[in-house]
């Protein structure tokens, strides 16, 4: 069966207690799902499933691979973990829920949408920073692809992933647990890609999308 063309679709993971502590939760392999979370991993897999699913591929993060793997079974693919494509580092604020942190998060998040990429998480990462370990593995992994290719990932990583892909031109919304962004390649749009869905839901106060702690 011809898988079509080329979709890169990305996942956020499902939810973990520390998303349910607003706890700065960034370094692999991190905290595992939680009961939701694997259950809103199934609901993807169960809505993935009729998809023309091609590659499936995670983060280093626990959360992530628990994340891809009902995607995975359900069209007989195997994970494949990648470098490069966590979260966001929070550095100096790694493993906080208390409100001065994620309020210093806040302050560093609202600069890279108000166009400071290069404004700096203390002991942590940029927006470039992201942007160049992300970019390329997304290059690597759709280089010749059909079909959609699954990556799961991160919530702030993939705002700024894709805020890149489509050229800085569009305005990205707050990625829920389990959400999808997909996006299509497009040689006429600045970035190469153009968006053909993007899940959103109202912010989860303390989340990194919502400018809060990231997940």
């Amino acid at each position: 069966m011809n898988p079509g063309p080329l979709r890169l679709v990305l996942v956020r993971h499902g939810q973990t207690d520390a998303n349910v502590r607003r706890e700065l939760d960034s370094v692999p392999p991190g905290a595992p799902l939680n009961d939701l979370g694997l259950s809103q991993a199934r609901a993807v897999g169960e809505r993935l499933a009729t998809h023309p699913v091609t590659a499936v591929h995670a983060s280093r993060a626990t959360r992530a691979q628990q994340t891809a793997a009902p995607v995975a079974a359900a069209h007989g693919l195997d994970v494949v973990i990648h470098d490069g494509v966590h979260e966001i580092f929070i550095g100096d604020l790694e493993g906080r829920s208390d409100q001065e942190a994620r309020e210093q998060f806040d302050v560093v998040y609202g600069a890279w949408w108000k166009g400071d990429l290069d404004a700096r998480l203390p002991g942590g990462e940029s927006a470039h920073d992201l942007r160049a370990r992300y970019l390329p593995v997304v290059e690597r992994i759709t280089d010749g692809a059909h079909g959609d290719v699954v990556l799961v990932s991160h919530g702030a990583a993939i705002r700024l992933a894709a805020a890149a892909l489509l050229g800085d031109t569009a305005e990205t919304l707050y990625v829920p647990n389990t959400g999808l962004v997909v996006l299509v390649p497009d040689p006429a749009m600045p970035g190469g890609w153009a968006l053909d869905h993007w899940d959103s839901a109202p912010p989860v106060p303390g989340d990194v999308t919502a400018g809060g702690a990231p997940r």
